[in-house]
C-alpha cells in the first residue's frame, strides 16, 4: 500500500479476548491499517462504533447475548457507509445466507492466513465482497440450486408469506417469533409448512423460492 493512502480504521467485535488482541495487534503491525474499536460483545459495538465510525467492522458471529448477524442488521441503519465482514469459524450455509441478508458485504473464515485477512479487507474497501474458499462455493451451490418459479402467494398463507419474508430478511426463528408475538414452535410449525409446500429442505431454499424484489423489502407489519 502506498504511504500516502489513507489508513483504513477497522473495528473488531469479537468475545475471545485472546482472539481480538491478536486482531488489533496485526492490525495496528500492518502499514495502513489500524483497530480504531477492539468490541468484546455486540452490545458493546453498538455503543462504541456510531461514536468512532471505523471503515470496515471485523464481526464474529457467535457471541453472549446479540448475535454478530443482529448486531450487522442494526450497524446497517447506525453506520451506512461502514462495510462489514464476518469473521467466524462456521461454514454453515444458513449463517452465511442470514449474514449477507443482515448486510454483511464480506464473509472470512478464522482460519485465513493473516496476509490473505488484510487483502480482504482491502478488496471489502475497494468496494469488492471477499469470501473464503469455502464460503464462496456454499453461496455459489445454493444459488445453483434449480427453483421451479412457484410464487408463494399461490401457495403459502398470509402468514406464512411473513415468515418467509423475515427469513430472507436473516432473522433468525426467535426473532420472527419476537416480531410476529407468536410462539417459537408456532414460527417452526409454520416454516415445516413452507419447506412442504415449496418442496424445499431449508432456509436458503425458500427464499430462493420468493421472488428477488421481495428478498430486501422493510420488515412486514405484525400479523
Amino acid at each position: 500500500m502506498s504511504t500516502n493512502a489513507p489508513v483504513i480504521r477497522v473495528a473488531v467485535v469479537e468475545d475471545r479476548q485472546q482472539e481480538r488482541e491478536h486482531l488489533a495487534e496485526l492490525l495496528n503491525a500492518a502499514s495502513g491499517f489500524c483497530c480504531v474499536a477492539p468490541c468484546r460483545s455486540a452490545t458493546e459495538a453498538l455503543t462504541v462504533l456510531p461514536e468512532c465510525r471505523p471503515d470496515i467492522v471485523l464481526m464474529d458471529i457467535n457471541m453472549p447475548g446479540m448475535s454478530g448477524i443482529e448486531c450487522v442488521r442494526q450497524l446497517r441503519d447506525l453506520l451506512p457507509e461502514t462495510q462489514t465482514m464476518m469473521l467466524t469459524v462456521l461454514e454453515d450455509h444458513e449463517l452465511i445466507f442470514q449474514s449477507l441478508a443482515a448486510g454483511a458485504t464480506g464473509y472470512m473464515l478464522k482460519k485465513t492466513p493473516p496476509a490473505k485477512l488484510l487483502e480482504a479487507i482491502l478488496e471489502l474497501r475497494a468496494g469488492g465482497a471477499p469470501m473464503s474458499g469455502q464460503v464462496a462455493r456454499k453461496v455459489v451451490a445454493a444459488f445453483r440450486q434449480p427453483t421451479t418459479g412457484i410464487q408463494p402467494s399461490s401457495s403459502l398463507t398470509p402468514v406464512e408469506q411473513t415468515i418467509l419474508q423475515l427469513l430472507a430478511r436473516g432473522l433468525l426463528y426467535k426473532e420472527v417469533a419476537n416480531h410476529l408475538n407468536i410462539s417459537l414452535s408456532t414460527v417452526r410449525t409454520h416454516v415445516w409448512h413452507i419447506y412442504r409446500k415449496l418442496q424445499v429442505h431449508n432456509r436458503t431454499e425458500a427464499v430462493l423460492k420468493l421472488p428477488r424484489e421481495h428478498r430486501d423489502l422493510p420488515a412486514p407489519t405484525r400479523v
